[in-house]
């Protein structure tokens, strides 16, 4: 936690270097991927645990919202982004948690909703988390593309996920904040390729 060693300005200009580290083709990558699922009509799934699974809701609100113009809301005939935050889904990932394991809650509702050539977005910082893990390999199996966004190492999730976004610091507030700033810019190039 570099926040517990530095004042706000020391801090702020080590989160601008960080961002400046970031390879902004990995970021693209992204919307690339997503705007291919919207082109094909696939789904999109968005994973993760803590302050990233607070991302995976976030993202996906912004995707599924933010790249809609207003007169887009009434317009049955717009087609819209097919996303969904897996981490949402509170019953079923209680349910699974505790009858069979905290490891199986996304891979079970993928079972239940993916198809191959869907997309599985998977956010760890450790780039370790079980649950991230057994998704992504099960996705991988049958078909679906996979993105990984990682922090420190990037564990075995950068390794084993086709695409990443990894941001290679050690600090997990930083590593969440600057996959979220790059969800931000992700939104704003779908919305600018959805408005054409």
């Amino acid at each position: 936690m570099l926040g517990t060693q530095m004042d706000p300005r020391a801090f702020l200009d080590r989160v601008a270097l960080e961002l400046g580290r970031i390879d902004p083709a990995q970021i693209k990558k992204l919307s690339d991927l997503i705007h291919d699922c919207y082109l094909k009509g696939r789904f999109i799934y968005v994973i993760g645990n803590g302050g990233s699974g607070s991302n995976a809701s976030h993202f996906t609100e912004d995707v599924g919202k933010g790249t809609l113009k207003r007169s887009d809301f009434d317009n049955d005939a717009k087609k819209r982004i097919k996303i969904l935050s897996l981490t949402d889904n509170t019953p079923y990932i209680l349910a699974w948690g505790n009858d069979e394991g905290f490891d199986r809650v996304f891979v079970e509702q993928l079972k239940n909703f993916a198809t191959p050539g869907d997309l599985l977005i998977a956010i760890s910082g450790s780039g370790n988390s079980p649950n991230i893990l057994r998704a992504v390999d099960w996705a991988q199996r049958n078909g679906l593309t996979t993105f990984g966004c990682t922090g420190f190492s990037g564990g075995k999730l950068q390794s084993l996920a086709q695409h990443n976004l990894h941001v290679p610091l050690d600090d997990m507030g930083i590593v969440e904040s600057i996959h979220l700033t790059a969800f931000h810019w992700v939104v704003d190039d779908l919305h600018r390729r959805l408005s054409m």
